[in-house]
């Protein structure tokens, strides 16, 4: 039996990103193996990917902020412990970044991983067994895939399988038809105005669709408080889990959201997905989910509140 280690630690849109690559592992060799290391704040995606067997959390963001404490340096330890434990048969670090690469180290077991014209950090291949070319312009879903491809020596074929299962129940009731509305996001220039979410929210609520905004931060609670005020028939629930959210997605008729990972994780699970893009270009990171994802707008050019609806209304 096989065994396959994945590399693919953050940030959330990149983790969902490598879902269908460990997908196309498990169908092309029956019966491997899948482990995966992942940063913990996102550890809940390959827990919910049906060929996924252990997820491995790291901490490098929290351990990086606190690297003084002797706790942080046990858990490094325990975390180098049990990843060395487990030879493999390939440890494909899907992420290209230096941090990843090193991560790697660890690992027991040929390393696989791009080439130094097509890492995200060059100096990253130094630290790989074995490097493979994979071209630059194409989506990070297919970029995941044909690397994991070449590590393992098929040739990639069939459609793009994110490959999650969500089951339980939402961890709220909430009034049917509904939207969600994922108005958050990383960076400033990647947001979508807040008067244009209001004029969207209201349209929605006048065709009967109540609006959720969900948020991550105290900041974007104050936000999200703010827009649907402005949309009067909108609720802010609690803060949820990633497992959560999924689990909410998949009762959503729609999900409408800015450059952020949440989108990517509608898209995923085969929600009707609007990504609206302001400050960055949805070419290469875009929404990929076939015909029930859209991408609109792009750097420097948010789209209007009524070519979103109409978009919108092509998606639902």
């Amino acid at each position: 039996m096989a065994r396959i280690l994945f590399v693919k630690t953050s940030s959330l849109g990149d983790v969902v990103h490598n879902c269908p690559a460990v997908s196309d592992a498990a169908r092309r060799l029956p019966g491997a193996a899948i482990d995966w290391v992942v940063e913990e704040a996102f550890a809940e995606i390959p827990v919910l990917h049906r060929a996924v067997g252990r997820t491995i959390p790291v901490a490098i963001r929290r351990w990086r902020a606190a690297l003084w404490r002797p706790s942080v340096w046990a858990e490094i330890a325990a975390f180098r412990r049990a990843l060395g434990a487990q030879r493999y048969d390939a440890v494909i670090d899907t992420q290209g970044l230096l941090k990843s690469a090193l991560l790697c180290m660890s690992s027991a077991g040929p390393r696989h991983g791009p080439d130094r014209a097509s890492a995200r950090e060059p100096f990253a291949a130094l630290f790989y067994d074995r490097r493979h070319a994979v071209p630059r312009g194409l989506h990070a879903v297919e970029r995941n895939r044909c690397l994991t491809a070449a590590a393992l020596g098929y040739a990639l074929d069939g459609p793009c399988d994110y490959g999650l299962r969500v089951e339980g129940d939402a961890p709220f009731a909430a009034r049917a038809p509904f939207a969600l509305l994922l108005t958050m996001t990383s960076r400033a220039d990647k947001l979508w105005p807040e008067a244009h979410w209001i004029a969207l929210g209201r349209r929605l609520a006048a065709q009967g669709v109540q609006c959720l905004l969900p948020w991550g931060s105290a900041a974007e609670r104050e936000r999200c408080g703010r827009i649907a005020q402005g949309i009067g028939d909108a609720l802010v629930p609690e803060r949820m889990t990633l497992t959560g959210m999924a689990r909410l997605m998949r009762r959503a008729r729609a999900v409408v959201g800015v450059d952020t990972g949440l989108a990517h994780l509608a898209a995923a699970l085969g929600v009707p997905t609007l990504g609206l893009y302001c400050g960055s270009d949805p070419a290469l990171t875009g929404l990929y989910g076939g015909a029930h994802a859209s991408n609109l707008g792009g750097k420097g050019t948010p789209p209007t509140p009524d070519a979103a609806l109409r978009a919108l209304a092509e998606l639902a």
